[in-house]
């Protein structure tokens, strides 16, 4: 707000200045006329201009008084808003009056109440990430220095006893190198430093090629792995490599944490806008609502016994998830307990391959 708003802010006399102005004009006129009767003035009369002069006067004074010292504190006050909303970089235009200014401060005690809202949450999620980072290289380190120990303490004597502990220790390295390799990506992720190679490819194909990459797993639980139907080549525009590793993510989760005897099936259909829907769907034992919203998350476990048992680092859906977005694109999950899990993303379609590759660099 101006100096020139703020004056235009005070044309109109506000109620404050015409009271204190009408009591002090009543306070003085009032003790002239008891002067006038005491000295025994017979001209009272003239405590009537007087008055008048005096509510003149009196009402200038607390005018340019109050509007002083009221530009004065609005400076101050727009002068810190527009110091915190300028580092913030969320400006806001000025309002003109009184009321804005009002109206403004709470708007912005509002923003920072949410934002210290959500620094609280992303503290708990920090704590909570560190939390779980020290738990899942702690345990495959400790596994392995157990090992090691054992070896050293006479173990390593025993042919027969030293292959099997060495076996079961390098099974523990395997699972912290998953671990730092996918904290690794996902940190590129996050962070924006991992360019996308864009080419055209056929998804159907990319699929087929994850379930020969992946049958014998399958076949060690009896699980099948089958496409909905016979589908004709469906080309897409996005990152081979990355979307390999969501589909095969998604489809050997699937498999991992399905039940005996029963079926991973993928379909694809076409969406509005030029898009196409990628589903994986399993009549496995299913994820309750609650863990739903989570489950996205780096190391959320649904089962963390069961999880730990099967293998992996914790952060593959996470991974997935920022995949996904990074080619602007969205992933949704629906389960029932008892019926099945259904994971699903989509992807730009191409009608024709194009031989040509574009290299973007996600920001």
């Amino acid at each position: 707000m101006t100096k020139l708003e703020i004056d235009n802010s005070f044309q109109h006399p506000n109620l404050f200045t015409l009271r204190t102005a009408f009591y002090l004009t009543l306070i003085l006129t009032g003790a002239l006329a008891i002067l006038c009767w005491v000295l025994k003035i017979e001209e009272w009369w003239v405590t009537l201009p007087f008055g008048l002069c005096c509510y003149i006067a009196v009402f200038l004074v607390f005018q340019f008084r109050t509007k002083k010292f009221v530009l004065s504190k609005v400076n101050a006050i727009y002068k810190e808003l527009n110091t915190i909303e300028s580092q913030t970089k969320t400006i806001q235009p000025i309002n003109t009056s009184m009321d804005g200014l009002i109206e403004q401060a709470k708007e912005f005690a509002i923003k920072r109440k949410i934002e210290i809202e959500d620094l609280k949450d992303k503290e708990n999620y920090r704590k909570e990430f560190l939390g779980n980072v020290s738990h899942e290289l702690k345990t495959p380190l400790f596994t392995i220095q157990g090992y090691i120990l054992t070896l050293l303490d006479g173990a390593k004597d025993k042919p027969k006893l030293c292959e099997k502990y060495l076996k079961r220790a390098n099974k523990a390295v395997e699972r912290l190198s998953y671990i730092i390799t996918d904290l690794d990506m996902i940190t590129k992720l996050e962070v924006g430093d991992l360019n996308l190679s864009i080419e055209y490819f056929d998804i159907v194909e990319l699929v087929e090629s994850v379930f020969e990459l992946i049958e014998m797993k399958a076949a060690n639980k009896n699980i099948s792995l089958t496409l909905d139907k016979a589908y004709e080549p469906i080309y897409v525009k996005a990152d081979y490599e990355k979307i390999l590793q969501v589909a095969t993510n998604l489809i050997v989760n699937s498999v991992k944490y399905g039940t005996e005897n029963g079926t991973t099936e993928v379909s694809i259909q076409n969406l509005v806008d030029n898009k196409i829907i990628i589903r994986v769907t399993d009549n496995g034992e299913g994820i309750d609502k609650e863990h739903l919203p989570r489950l996205f998350e780096r190391f959320y476990r649904v089962s963390k016994s069961r999880s730990r048992e099967e293998g992996g680092s914790g952060l593959g859906l996470s991974i997935v998830k920022h995949i996904i977005e990074a080619h602007n694109e969205q992933i949704y999950v629906e389960s029932v307990i008892g019926v099945g899990s259904e994971f699903s993303f989509t992807l730009e379609k191409s009608e024709a391959p194009i031989e040509v590759t574009e290299v973007v660099e996600q920001f």
